[in-house]
């Protein structure tokens, strides 16, 4: 949402021990699009603080026989992000000095005008607008994604991404189901950037990659003291997330004991950090993906039926890289584009045709690999068939298929091989093996992969 300004509207705590000055400071921000809540005393606003997060916060250095100094700090630890703009009828140097020490970042004398709120207002927002804009180009460029486009000539991609673009502006839940591989999380992020909330925070959290313990921390956060290791308050990506959009990816491993808690938030708005009590509420849009069957899940006692209906509000579909064929060279050109170091033309025709007839297990992901070895590998003007695994094409260097003749160690080395290709680590590797990490590093090191 943004305001007449253009700028985005803000979630803004106001803290002042006079009436008068909230009624008028109330009137004129919502008036100009932002959303305001009020306080005044000091345990009232860091009460308000603890339970909803702001991106600015008027704070009044006199709150009756309470000092507004002491305010700033615990806003601040509370909330890291909330921008604090000291307002006040004593203004000096050595307050203003002192404010900005303790963490304000702004002064703004009483008495003071609509048009000067105004003015502090549309600085912070275009201060809190480009923090989001370098967050997110710092995710961007972590991610890499090159192998990601939703210019498709399947039917059943485009209708996908239409759909997405279609209920993007809602606030609706979103289960998005596909492969691994398939794009889920990119089309994700598409989502929340042509959503309102585009300017405030995007985070992924992705379920199986952290222990029922850590996985509740960094959704919910935690206390100071709550756990061992807990040294400090973590607010939590629920609460970094306010205003914007959540994705949580493989929700299918999201453990049973914290679906219950998940699914309140969802229906609420509502949760609890670990190690306290306070309840506090968050505006999050939710956008969940999943590559397994949820409601054989559901069946299993895996999964929460309850759960599961609050989620799959909308459901969208990815197709596997192999249903798409008509994409794969587009794809694969893009991508070589981008990794070749030097001019490369493009593929021979017997690579374009292995590339085209592989199944793609890994999907794009795997497709961004192949591509990205064979531009290492090429020397020439053209990737060929050498260029690709050896899985790619007919059987080459007397390469083993499954029921030929041979030892079935030939067959474990091919079947490994490909497993690691289509993989985004190892350990993923070892999981879709059945295999534990240890045991994957001796077959690697016995075939020589």
């Amino acid at each position: 949402m943004e305001t007449d300004s253009g700028n985005p509207a803000l979630t803004i705590l106001v803290v002042d021990d006079e009436p008068n000055i909230r009624k008028m400071l109330s009137i004129s921000l919502t008036t100009d699009g932002h959303r305001v809540t009020t306080a005044n005393t000091a345990s009232d606003a860091v009460a308000q603080v603890s339970r909803q997060a702001f991106d600015l916060a008027f704070v009044d250095l006199r709150l009756g026989t309470e000092t507004g100094l002491d305010v700033i700090p615990r806003i601040v630890a509370d909330s890291p992000w909330t921008k604090v703009v000291v307002i006040t009828a004593y203004a000096s140097v050595d307050t203003a000095v002192e404010a900005m020490k303790r963490g304000a970042t702004d002064y703004l004398p009483k008495p003071f005008t609509p048009a000067q709120v105004r003015m502090v207002v549309e600085r912070v927002a275009r201060l809190r607008a480009l923090e989001m804009r370098v967050a997110g180009l710092q995710e961007t460029l972590g991610e890499n994604n090159a192998e990601v486009t939703f210019e498709s000539a399947s039917p059943r991609m485009r209708q996908a991404v239409d759909l997405a673009r279609q209920v993007a502006p809602s606030d609706a839940t979103l289960l998005l189901r596909g492969e691994s591989g398939t794009g889920k999380g990119v089309l994700a992020k598409a989502v929340h950037s042509w959503s309102d909330r585009a300017e405030k925070p995007f985070a992924t959290v992705s379920c199986p990659a952290l222990s029922p313990e850590l996985l509740e921390s960094e959704l919910f956060g935690h206390a100071k003291g709550a756990f061992t290791g807990a040294i400090r308050d973590n607010p939590g990506r629920i609460a970094s997330s306010e205003g914007g959009t959540l994705f949580l990816d493989e929700i299918g491993d999201l453990p049973l004991r914290l679906q219950p808690k998940l699914l309140r938030f969802v229906q609420d708005r509502e949760y609890e950090r670990v190690g306290e009590s306070l309840t506090r509420r968050a505006d999050v849009r939710m956008i969940t993906a999943t590559n397994v069957d949820l409601g054989e899940a559901v069946r299993a006692g895996r999964f929460r039926e309850d759960l599961l209906y609050r989620i799959n509000v909308i459901q969208i579909e990815l197709p596997p890289l192999r249903e798409r064929q008509e994409d794969i060279a587009p794809i694969a050109q893009r991508m070589l584009t981008r990794f070749a170091r030097r001019p490369i033309e493009g593929f021979t025709a017997e690579a374009a045709a292995a590339l085209k007839s592989y199944s793609w297990p890994g999907n794009l992901r795997e497709l961004r690999n192949v591509i990205e070895r064979a531009t290492i590998l090429c020397r020439g003007e053209q990737i060929g068939l050498e260029h690709l695994p050896v899985n790619f094409g007919p059987p080459r260097n007397g390469e083993p298929k499954l029921g030929d003749p041979v030892p079935f160690d030939q067959i474990e080395a091919v079947h490994i091989r490909r497993v690691i290709a289509a993989s985004k680590t190892m350990d993923e590797a070892a999981q879709v093996l059945g295999v534990d990490a240890a045991t994957l590093w001796r077959k690697r090191k016995k075939h020589g992969i």
